[in-house]
């Protein structure tokens, strides 16, 4: 099934589920899996002989045993690197081949991911369940036209234009339709974003809301409320708390979703 051709919310585990296992590893993936999440999110950086790999920082040094960019060491030495001591860097190939009944949104972020991205994504069975975001609007533009097809969220500077038709009460125009999605964060700096209004004027021109990063229960609850089309967590367990309690989880099928969840490895 295609990415987000489900009714209902979508529920994505931020960094695989980052407060749950150590992030964008294939131990957080997999144990949101095990959840019963099909939507996952993750970051991509460039070793130095080229291959993505999920990861966030543009430095190794705050998550792993490793020092420098991830963009000076090539693909062997992230290998031998390990993310809070235990869990390898996987590539962004082996996170797709790895769950396959599950949908990623991949944060590109670097210009110069996106050729390696392309390549990826020209197999059609990764293409159909990957969101590209975190881009400006033209690296955006670029991947979709190289890759029919794939999905993505609005760039930067079309989501920068809906928030602020959002603050100032303006409808929105048509042409910030970009993307079928928007990820939206609850503030921008200490401005908070609105997001009765923006869920109001997105809808209007066929734009889905989804939010960032929300690992607060009552938070998820007022943002439901207010209509939004998905939530970004890192406590993928709270969030399927609160879908369940409103009737809203729509766990992968053949995953073990009445099991009773584990506990969090760290909070």
């Amino acid at each position: 099934m295609a990415y987000g051709s489900e009714l209902g919310p979508i529920a994505l585990a931020h960094r695989g589920g980052a407060a749950l296992a150590p992030e964008n590893t294939l131990a957080a993936f997999g144990r949101s899996v095990a959840l019963g999440f099909r939507y996952l999110e993750t970051d991509v950086k460039l070793s130095a002989d080229g291959h993505l790999v999920c990861f966030h920082d543009n430095t190794l040094d705050r998550v792993t045993d490793g020092r420098g960019p991830v963009a000076r060491h090539s693909l062997a030495s992230l290998r031998r690197t390990r993310v809070n001591g235990g869990e390898p860097i996987p590539t962004l190939t082996e996170a797709l081949e790895a769950f396959p009944d599950a949908r990623f949104t991949v944060d590109l972020k670097d210009r110069g991911a996106i050729g390696p991205l392309v390549k990826v994504l020209q197999r059609k069975d990764f293409r159909e369940r990957v969101c590209v975001a975190g881009a400006w609007d033209s690296w955006l533009a670029t991947v979709r036209a190289e890759a029919p097809g794939v999905r993505s969220a609005l760039g930067w500077r079309s989501l920068a234009a809906l928030v602020t038709s959002s603050r100032t009460g303006v409808r929105p125009s048509r042409r910030l339709a970009t993307a079928e999605f928007a990820h939206v964060p609850l503030r921008l700096g200490r401005v908070p974003v609105f997001v009765e209004r923006l869920v109001e004027g997105a809808h209007r021109i066929g734009v889905r809301v989804v939010v960032w990063t929300i690992d607060d229960p009552q938070a998820m609850h007022r943002v439901l409320d207010a209509g939004v089309d998905g939530i970004i967590s890192d406590r993928p367990d709270l969030l399927r708390e609160v879908l369940v309690a409103r009737g809203q989880w729509l766990p992968m099928l053949g995953s073990p979703s009445g099991s009773t969840l584990p506990e969090p490895l760290a909070s």
